[in-house]
């Protein structure tokens, strides 16, 4: 018996193994444990896969040998665990020939194919532990990052009956923004948002699709009528079977995507403005699952047919009624679209834009997009303008308010950041309504600027400072000085994202932290960066992310741990020596 190298190496004697009932060995640099149990041997790693114990000081029983740390137990002939939370550990083959006890490495499983494997038993069992290990052992393997995010979108689409959530949304965002962290911290990334993803599905049951209509010749107009007709009369079933259908004939997906948002836009600020952003991040998970498409994309569907609309409200309805403005508004903008074709183009003042939805009446706010894209701007010019009034909001977000109230302009800000991508991409009037229902959003968000919090003034900052404001809470103001004079005073915004996102993967944040992180990077991408915009921008993303830390701090330990195991380092040192 030879190890496909050679290798083969003499453990010890066999009387020495039957009177001791175990050795201790090394093949290569594996340790290995050699048990004899009910007359014959057997060769396991000498390393519990769970936390590294070692599995020597443990026992046998039945067949079995049971970690005494954690209590996994293991099959001794396969090595497989009974406890899927401690993974397998790796068996070896025994010969004992007269006197001499030989061990070789037996022929090996895919590791690739096993991690895999591990990864969706993680999400399944909500095994954190497990996620870790499974994600830096696959990306150490070569796999790329995408192919985890398919992993974790396929599973999170087919195993939440709700459909589309937190955790799903959570997931594209972090991927979004992996090439902005660093090389070390993209795997920490992968590894919260799909903790998360499981965390969100966990306790749903599985979710089934809804098969097409068995027809071939409805037009794309009909289908879209449709769709928005169910999804306004809350008809989640109807309404994924008329996607479904859409999606089965071949629609292509701006048709797909138009109608989508059409629906959403048909009521105003739907949820929030979570099913906005869930849409957005929907469509956007495709480039990652494009074969998916099938699969993904009526996951949105029951979210958006079912959540509560601000029409429905008595904030949108009183003192004002904000949505009867919005109505509107929306009715002329087909006209003033058609006034600003001639000059479209030639708008340059999206800031100044901004400033105008900050206004203190809500029918100049409106009037003040109407005029705009009469003058030309671009409909992804009156997106940014939006979001970036909203993220003046998060600025100027004073820290005497309710600590609850930071929900309230992260709503806006992200549902601003996920219409602007949209408009980006596929602008229509009728997406082009939710700009309005933004800007209004907006409006309504000035009470929490009352009095505002007062603009940075920094000349300089270090990313040093910033860092300690994690680790106290109530630091908000100062981490937005810092973050402010460290881009005032030439600091490269690439550098401040990436540490903004170091500290926010040190802690156990909550979905709107991973959102806001996301939307920020990508609002202040769309300014230059050396623009006062993109510098304010990540200043209220800094705030933000202040303000919601430090915590625990129990999942990044987690990652910790499993990265030590990786490196073989003895964890239970660490145990003994703190008892």
């Amino acid at each position: 018996m030879t190890s496909e190298n050679g290798a083969r190496v003499l453990a010890g004697s066999a009387a020495q193994l039957r009177e001791q009932g175990r050795l201790l060995t090394k093949l290569e640099s594996l340790p290995v444990l050699v048990v004899w149990h009910e007359g014959r041997a057997y060769a396991l790693e000498d390393r519990c896969p769970h936390m590294g114990f070692p599995l020597h000081r443990g026992s046998c029983e039945a067949g079995l040998l049971t970690c005494h740390w954690h209590h996994a137990r293991f099959d001794l002939e396969s090595g497989c665990t009974l406890d899927r939370w401690a993974d397998d550990t790796r068996a070896f083959d025994v010969e004992v020939t007269g006197d001499e006890v030989w061990v070789s490495p037996r022929e090996t499983h895919d590791t690739v194919s096993h991690l895999q494997s591990r990864l969706r038993e993680g999400l399944e069992d909500g095994l954190s532990l497990v996620i870790a290990k499974s994600v830096l052992g696959l990306l150490d393997a070569g796999v790329e990052p995408a192919a985890l995010v398919r992993t974790g979108l396929e599973f999170g689409a087919r195993n939440r009956a709700a459909g589309w959530g937190a955790g799903l949304t959570t997931l594209v965002a972090m991927a979004n923004v992996l090439d902005y962290l660093t090389p070390s911290d993209r795997a920490v990334a992968l590894v919260h948002a799909l903790s998360f993803l499981s965390s969100d599905t966990r306790g749903h049951a599985p979710r089934f699709e809804v098969p097409p209509l068995a027809t071939d010749s409805l037009a794309a107009s009909r289908l879209a009528e449709w769709y928005r007709r169910f999804v306004g009369t809350r008809s989640p079933d109807a309404a994924e079977r008329v996607l479904s259908t859409a999606l089965a004939e071949g629609m292509p997906l701006v048709e797909v995507e138009a109608m989508l948002f059409a629906a959403v836009t048909d009521h105003v600020f739907v949820d929030g403005g979570h099913t906005l952003d869930f849409t957005n991040k929907a469509i956007e998970s495709l480039a990652f699952v494009p074969e998916s498409r099938p699969l993904v994309l009526p996951a949105v569907v029951g979210q958006a047919a079912t959540a509560s609309r601000s029409e429905e409200g008595s904030e949108w309805r009183h003192p004002d009624d904000l949505a009867v403005l919005a109505e509107r508004a929306g009715d002329d903008l087909p006209a003033a679209l058609d006034a600003g074709q001639s000059p479209r183009g030639s708008f340059d003042d999206v800031a100044g834009l901004a400033r105008q939805v900050l206004a203190e009446d809500p029918t100049t706010v409106v009037d003040a997009l109407l005029r705009a894209l009469e003058a030309g701007a671009s409909e992804e010019q009156v997106g940014r303008a939006v979001a970036y009034a909203a993220a003046l909001r998060v600025v100027h977000f004073h820290v005497q308010n309710d600590f609850g109230d930071w929900d309230t302009v992260h709503h806006t800000f992200t549902a601003a950041n996920a219409l602007h991508q949209a408009l980006r991409r596929a602008p229509t009037p009728e997406l082009l309504r939710g700009a309005l229902h933004g800007a209004l959003r907006v409006y309504l968000d000035r009470f929490l600027n009352v009095p505002p919090a007062r603009l940075p003034s920094a000349e300089h900052g270090s990313l040093e400072t910033l860092a300690a404001c994690f680790d106290v809470q109530g630091d908000v103001d100062v981490a937005g000085n810092e973050a402010y004079g460290y881009l005032r005073g030439g600091g490269s915004r690439a550098e401040l994202v990436a540490e903004l996102g170091r500290l926010l993967l040190r802690e156990d944040v909550g979905f709107h932290t991973y959102q806001h992180f996301e939307a920020g990077i990508r609002q202040a991408w769309s300014w230059p960066e050396d623009s006062d915009e993109s510098r304010l921008i990540l200043t209220g993303v800094a705030r933000f992310l202040t303000a919601h830390a430090p915590t625990r701090r129990e999942l990044p330990t987690t990652i910790t741990i499993a990265a030590r195991l990786r490196r073989g380092e003895h964890l239970f040192e660490d145990a003994v020596a703190t008892t």
